[in-house]
């Protein structure tokens, strides 16, 4: 299935029960006063965040969500039963947005965090409400008002540490599988990795976790969407680190490096310009497969030159474990600053 982290829903909340119209009878009162109760309230709908959620998959089953009815009131001035609440469950990180009014209602940070999105209707009331010293039989009661209906769009961004990027077959799927718990596929075919998978690094510096994202690969083009576009890039919002993949593989020149970063480099402005802000690192893969080794055929120092948005450049292989010690601790020692 499709990587989802946006969805259209429509919500309804219950409507509230009718008051209910009814006179007191008993064996020696033929003619009691009104007792008719009010109904009961619709169903409120809320949203819950869950840290066991990780996509917004589940909506593409079901789209639409009603909450239950608010039962009518009853005679012996019986208040009918409210309707039961609904809780739509949502990973963390995602944003409730209101279409029709085009706002964002809130963002759901925390796990279990609650949120009410629609209010269900309100109970009639019954006849004994409308009794009076001038209308002691009153046949009125109002109905149950409606619940809240709107249109809500879903957005869910993934909150990783660090996020990995580069052209396909650029080895980071490789790499994350070795170092984290992310189950990632991997194949001598481009867009192995097809959407967004988040892994987990045991950080024994200080006995804690850091999570990576791997991310479908960029080509020419994505900001206009070619390939899978370039949607997925808003995960990389909260991360502190992006590590940028280069295959040395098949390297002809070093004109083939300075092309790959910069198409990196030009569908991450186009896309947001502020990503190129974030701590990034290049990351020099299958080292070991490298045809020529005259001087690695580029010069690191120039390549720091030239980009300054670049501040390390490591070089690796992840297949013959050459260089993953090294990133590994520096990655570890970054995230204890």
């Amino acid at each position: 299935m499709k990587f989802l982290d946006e969805v259209i829903i429509y919500i309804k909340a219950g409507k509230g029960g009718d008051g209910c119209i009814s006179f007191y009878r008993a064996k020696f009162i033929p003619k009691g006063g009104p007792d008719g109760g009010n109904g009961g309230n619709g169903g409120n709908i809320y949203f819950i965040s869950n840290n066991n959620i990780n996509n917004l998959n589940n909506f593409h089953y079901k789209n639409n969500y009603i909450s239950e009815n608010g039962f009518r009131g009853q005679s012996y001035q019986r208040t009918g039963k409210n309707g039961k609440d609904f809780i739509i469950k949502v990973p963390i990180g995602t944003k409730i947005i209101d279409v029709k009014k085009n706002l964002v209602l809130i963002n759901l940070k925390k796990n279990k965090q609650i949120f009410l999105i629609a209010k269900g209707g309100e109970g009639g009331l019954g006849n004994i409400n409308f009794k009076s010293s001038i209308n002691r039989t009153p046949f009125k009661r109002t109905k149950g008002s409606l619940g809240q209906k709107k249109k809500i769009k879903l957005e869910f961004i993934l909150k990783a540490d660090i996020s990995v990027l580069g052209l396909p077959n650029s080895g980071k799927s490789t790499f994350i599988k070795k170092i984290s718990s992310a189950n990632t596929k991997i194949g001598n075919y481009y867009f192995t990795t097809t959407k967004p998978i988040l892994g987990v690094i045991k950080n024994k510096l200080h006995n804690s976790f850091i999570s990576i994202l791997d991310v479908p690969s960029i080509i020419k083009k994505s900001s206009v969407g070619k390939g899978f576009g370039l949607n997925f890039i808003k995960h990389f919002k909260y991360c502190n680190l992006l590590l940028h993949f280069i295959d040395l593989s098949f390297i002809k020149n070093k004109y083939y490096i300075y092309n790959a970063i910069d198409i990196i480099k030009f569908e991450m402005i186009k896309y947001n310009k502020k990503i190129l802000l974030k701590e990034q690192w290049l990351i020099f893969s299958k080292i070991d497969l490298l045809s020529t080794k005259d001087d690695l055929i580029f010069d690191i120092n120039k390549i720091l030159i030239k980009y300054k948005f670049i501040k390390k450049i490591y070089l690796i292989s992840s297949k013959k474990n050459i260089g993953i010690n090294t990133l590994y601790v520096d990655i570890l020692k970054y995230f204890k600053k």
